[in-house]
């Protein structure tokens, strides 16, 4: 499936979630498929992004790390269904708004829960989401900087 079709299906699953296990999972799920699409772009993205995909990819999989996977079928793993990423401008735009929810979901969770190790589960994982966002915002100046250097290299 298309990266966009699938952080979109991301987003509108954090949206709908109600108890800290399904935020949790929903975070989990985005996490792991940053970390496909970090992957992919190091492998089959433009050049330029390749070093910060590879950020992405371990920033993505310490976000994973510090939740408890969780009980997924191989078809609910939406990292697992990745199959194009289409305009790597476009997917990163769509994947820096889903870590930003990511980041604001685990705000909230934090604020509510009474349990101590949860709330440090989430600090963590709010800070991976933020470096996580870090990288993609440094990819998408990267994007834009190429954009404007092909008009200057078409005229030279």
């Amino acid at each position: 499936m298309d990266a966009v079709r699938l952080i979109v299906k991301s987003r509108r699953a954090l949206a709908g979630t109600g108890g800290t296990p399904d935020i949790l999972t929903e975070v989990w799920q985005a996490q792991a498929l940053a970390q496909a699409i970090g992957s992919r772009l190091a492998v089959t993205g433009p050049p330029e992004l390749r070093g910060e995909a590879l950020g992405l990819t371990e920033l993505a999989g310490r976000g994973c790390g510090v939740l408890q996977a969780p009980d997924l079928t191989l078809e609910e793993l939406r990292a697992a269904q990745l199959t194009e990423l289409g305009d790597a401008g476009r997917t990163l735009r769509h994947l820096g708004g889903l870590l930003g929810e990511v980041g604001i979901a685990l705000v909230g969770l934090a604020c509510s829960v009474d349990d101590e190790g949860t709330y440090w589960q989430c600090m963590e994982a709010i800070d991976a989401a933020d470096e996580s966002r870090d990288r993609v915002r440094e990819m998408l100046r990267k994007l834009a900087d190429r954009e404007s250097l092909l008009p200057e290299r078409e005229a030279g």
